[in-house]
């Protein structure tokens, strides 16, 4: 099966069922079928070839959806691009990758054709909207235009297998350079059936997304929505918790995805006015979720389902927790997902026998292909499995586990602080510091100390008419922690500094905190 078999099937078995929702725009499924098909051919009569990248450039809509499915259906590869990502940095991910196509908007098309120079591999752009072909670097071709005159219907033969490349998903580079990650047709429908499978999806699912289309865990909804079948509403931000909920309820939403951040904003609101009566599931990812709140949202919304997850780029999803664990683990991210099996290892990368500590190994077919063009960064992450010619992935991410195999956080490798010869994990503290009452986010980072090595930091952002003081955060944290966990300094801030894929930027946060530590 290939990816752009989702969209086809749900088109044959459920035309007339909306399969997405934007604004004030409801499309079908035979619609953005046929859509798709339109630019599939445009895109193959412009010189769109088997396995030819095709970045798409634009803000969470229905045009950027079905981008992805017509570049899909071309043979292509998207590369789907966040749409607030400047200049230079689009220039690194169009080189990087040789995109020879891409699908954008109007003003995005303007910044394009300001560019410096002209970008090297770079043949073709579609433009969505009304706009003046004014660029002598580029062939221009309205994509409003080929919706509307295009004649070719069906949709290209298939000339791709199930170990071809459907997508490149470039990491957010907090760490460095943005990689790359190859992920296969294979890997993106093992993913998706899994992913499907334990949340239940049917076609009578509505998944609400907030989420950018350019991060594994927003694109997901979009390919689990709809190999399943179901209706996705794609929204562009989440800015206002009220409109977010009063669309739950006007459109009946039964799935939301969610990262920890959304979670700490809708808890700041009154809740109890909001029963949400057709709200099924609610999943977390991106980061891990405190316990804290995992107790206020079930009791917010007590028939709710709440899965916690954990997830990378490089196989887009690991792990979840069985909704009905949730008492029984606080804290656990699950065990493996279907068709999947993880494991820890030691530092001599030896197999952890039961109950144990260290780096999370992945092995399924949902595992990349690798990074683009970068083969010793692949190497260090994909290794020799448990089995002769396979590969698995390492995640970097250190976990312990119960005797059953449960699965806890406990920090990613390059996060862990060493202060007075001691390994902190952040996460253990900012469990504690989010039970604080009024603690509405809290994150924790090393900073340079001389004499302790790092010292732990905490940054709190509070509830609305909340207040605390240093003294009083650190007396709580001394009757929850050993003296050595306890936060050297207690920062209160108005916001913290995210990523584009709504992660805390640890690293960014960090540096912030030095200067005034």
């Amino acid at each position: 099966m290939l990816v752009q078999h989702f969209l086809e099937s749900s088109a044959c078995n459920s035309p007339d069922k909306i399969a997405l929702v934007c604004g004030n725009r409801r499309l079908t499924y035979v619609e953005i079928d046929l859509l798709a098909n339109r630019l599939a051919h445009s895109l193959r009569a412009e010189g769109i070839e088997r396995g030819d990248r095709v970045a798409v450039y634009l803000e969470n809509s229905i045009e950027a959806v079905v981008s992805i499915f017509a570049i899909l259906k071309a043979a292509g590869v998207f590369v789907v691009v966040h749409p607030t990502v400047k200049m230079k940095k689009l220039e690194i991910i169009l080189n990087d990758c040789g995109a020879k196509g891409m699908i954008t908007d109007v003003p995005k098309a303007r910044v394009l054709n300001a560019a410096a120079s002209p970008l090297p591999y770079l043949r073709s752009v579609w433009i969505t909207g009304t706009y003046e072909n004014d660029s002598q670097l580029y062939r221009c071709v309205s994509m409003d235009r080929v919706f509307a005159e295009s004649r070719a219907n069906d949709a290209p033969r298939d000339s791709c297998i199930d170990m071809d490349l459907a997508a490149l998903i470039y990491t957010s580079g907090s760490t460095g350079r943005p990689k790359g990650v190859m992920l296969t047709h294979l890997n993106l429908v093992s993913a998706a059936s899994s992913i499907s499978t334990y949340l239940e999806n049917t076609p009578a699912d509505t998944i609400l997304s907030v989420l950018p289309l350019s991060y594994g865990y927003g694109l997901s909804q979009i390919l689990t929505g709809f190999k399943a079948g179901a209706s996705v509403i794609l929204e562009r931000s989440f800015t206002y918790p009220h409109e977010l909920l009063q669309t739950i309820i006007r459109e009946k939403v039964t799935g939301l995805p969610m990262v920890p951040t959304m979670a700490a904003i809708l808890l700041c609101t009154d809740l109890g006015r909001y029963q949400l009566p057709s709200l099924r599931y609610i999943t977390n990812a991106g980061a891990a979720l405190p316990t804290a709140r995992v107790r206020e949202l079930r009791a917010c919304w007590p028939h709710v389902k709440l899965y916690c997850m954990y997830g990378q780029t490089e196989c887009i999803r690991v792990t979840f927790l069985p909704p009905e664990q949730a008492d029984i683990r606080p804290g656990s991210v699950g065990r493996g997902m279907p068709n999947e099996e993880v494991y820890l290892v030691d530092e001599l990368g030896q197999r952890a026998a039961g109950a144990g500590f260290g780096e999370l190994v992945v092995r399924g077919s949902n595992v990349m292909k690798g990074y683009w063009g970068l083969p010793e960064e692949t190497s260090k992450a994909l290794r020799p499995g448990l089995y002769p010619g396979e590969s698995v992935l390492h995640t970097g991410d250190l976990f312990r586990t119960d005797s059953e195999g449960y699965l806890y956080f406990v920090a990613r490798q390059d996060d862990i602080i060493k202060t007075r010869g001691e390994k902190v994990s952040p996460k253990e503290v900012e469990e504690v510091l989010s039970g604080i009452e009024g603690v509405a986010e809290a994150v924790v980072v090393g900073v340079p100390d001389p004499i302790l090595g790092e010292a732990i930091k905490a940054a709190l952002i509070l509830r609305p008419g909340y207040v605390l003081s240093v003294q009083k955060v650190r007396r709580y944290c001394a009757s929850h922690l050993e003296d050595f966990m306890v936060p050297k300094y207690v920062e209160f801030r108005d916001s913290l500094p995210h990523t584009s894929n709504g992660k805390i930027a640890r690293q960014a946060l960090a540096n912030g905190l030095m200067e005034h530590a």
